[in-house]
């Protein structure tokens, strides 16, 4: 649930103006998700959200671009307790979750800043990974499951 959760916070900062701890408990539970106060507290912090300019003057909600090594190793273990397979077509990685935690494991990837990703793609359960070329498929892949492995 939690890493449901946090894939729908990630989701909610990234296309929304979110100024406010009540603004996303609100999102939060019109999304069905029951938060008190405090559990959006923690999950601020373990996601490492901060707060930059708005589009309207106030200060919202964004994901951090740093990525040091608590961070690196946070990202590994939710991939470790998330991904459930990996598998490839052409250029593109296919990898499947646990049920609502695409979207956290695919900013994982994202952060992670693997050479050869064009760009992922998530819904609910699946992420899809565009890969520069077909050769790197098999490279790319790899780095995942040593990522994983860790």
């Amino acid at each position: 649930m939690r890493y449901s959760r946090h894939s729908k916070i990630l989701e909610l900062v990234k296309t929304q103006q979110i100024d406010t701890q009540q603004r996303l408990a609100a999102k939060l539970k019109a999304s069905g998700f029951d938060v008190t106060q405090a559990t959006i507290s923690r999950d601020i912090k373990e996601l490492g959200l901060i707060k930059v300019p708005g589009k309207y003057g106030r200060s919202v909600y964004a994901v951090s671009s740093r990525n040091d090594n608590s961070d690196s190793e946070r990202f590994r273990k939710i991939l470790r307790e998330t991904v459930v397979e990996i598998n490839t077509a052409v250029n593109i990685i296919v990898i499947h979750t646990l049920s609502g935690c695409a979207g956290a494991a695919a900013e994982v990837i994202d952060n992670l800043g693997f050479e050869g990703i064009v760009g992922t793609l998530a819904g609910d359960n699946t992420i899809f990974i565009a890969v520069d070329s077909v050769e790197n498929v098999p490279v790319v892949k790899k780095l995942f499951e040593e990522s994983m492995a860790e």
